[in-house]
């Protein structure tokens, strides 16, 4: 472990006021995965501004008919929230999927969009990653890359992003609002997390001197046709090979509306609009599920120890999708896969 100085701010603008004024500083509130940066000497933030007492702790309605979640909610009181329960559940089984009971306790919000990747060359120090270490190459690619991303990878970085709780914001269409300098700013929530590029050390387009401070979810929360399925190597406490986050809108024994997202699969939560596009109309069930896989799917591209992945997602896909339009969700306490 470094050293480094610890402030804690007072309200947002302090909270703004003081990461500005120290470039190396790092918002600390949950700490779930910047203390194991941390302690791994992946991350050596100067200084650490607590947040943890700022006053983003509540859930509220929207003038649009939507929700305001503070960026300080834990993730545990989140996904038993009456409102997500009733309105977004399809959000509510996606942070249960993720993680311990004891870390959902402890994360909040908004740093559940901030977590960093979970590949092992990441965390070794001793091998070159272009993620923690610009320009030192990517040692995953010809490494052991089981885990690691088939959609949007680059020659720099094929790492995965690591959460559940995105896959779902992803398919439910959410903004990210962040406090800065200048005010206050939305960030849809597709254009939040980024690919790797030729910069994998950037994990989103959050500015440096930025604070998330809440998500906002629309008004449409897919509460009847919806599941989420995560597909991993042991049915707690692992992260995905792939999840994919589905949600559908039926009328006439036809698909009205569709969303779809992976997990587990790129450096990002992973939404194909074109996938959905290719739902509209049809008939719910294999074959118009299964061609909306192989629409996500055409340009997924394996490594040595990933192509399963590919054939995986498209089972995941369909399986998902005929949960959802059976109204049979996938339960996060029962993981049997039925």
């Amino acid at each position: 472990m470094i050293n480094f100085q610890y402030a804690r701010a007072s309200d947002v603008a302090d909270a703004v006021r003081q990461i500005a004024a120290a470039p190396g500083a790092k918002f600390i509130a949950g700490g779930t995965n910047l203390i194991d940066l941390m302690r791994k000497d992946v991350m050596r933030p100067e200084r650490l501004i607590d947040i943890s007492r700022l006053p983003l702790k509540t859930v509220e309605d929207t003038a649009e008919g939507g929700l305001r979640i503070g960026a300080l909610v834990p993730n545990s009181d989140l996904a038993y929230h009456p409102l997500i329960a009733q309105r977004y559940p399809l959000l509510g089984s996606a942070i249960l999927a993720g993680a311990s009971q004891q870390l959902r306790n402890m994360a909040s919000t908004g740093g559940n969009l901030l977590q960093r990747t979970r590949c092992a060359y990441f965390y070794d120090t001793v091998t070159p990653c272009n993620k923690r270490e610009p320009g030192s190459g990517c040692s995953a690619i010809a490494g052991h890359n089981r885990m690691h991303a088939i959609l949007g990878t680059s020659e720099a970085c094929i790492a995965t992003h690591p959460s559940d709780m995105c896959v779902a914001l992803a398919a439910l269409d959410a903004k990210v609002r962040v406090a800065g300098p200048s005010g206050e700013r939305a960030i849809a929530f597709a254009d939040f997390h980024r690919l790797p590029g030729d910069t994998p050390q950037r994990d989103t387009n959050l500015a440096p001197d930025e604070l998330i401070v809440a998500i906002e979810l629309p008004a449409r929360g897919f509460a009847a046709n919806y599941s989420y399925l995560k597909i991993r190597d042991r049915l707690s406490y692992a992260f995905a090979l792939v999840s994919v986050a589905a949600a559908l809108d039926l009328s006439g024994g036809r698909i009205r509306e569709a969303r779809l997202a992976l997990g587990g699969v790129a450096h990002k939560p992973w939404r194909d609009r074109a996938a959905e596009a290719a739902l509209q109309g049809q008939e719910p069930g294999p074959a118009s599920f299964g061609r909306a896989a192989d629409v996500l799917l055409h340009a997924a591209k394996g490594f040595a120890h990933n192509s399963f992945k590919i054939d995986l997602a498209r089972r995941a896909i369909v399986r998902t999708l005929t949960q959802a339009a059976n109204a049979t969700p996938q339960s996060q306490s029962d993981k049997r896969i039925r």
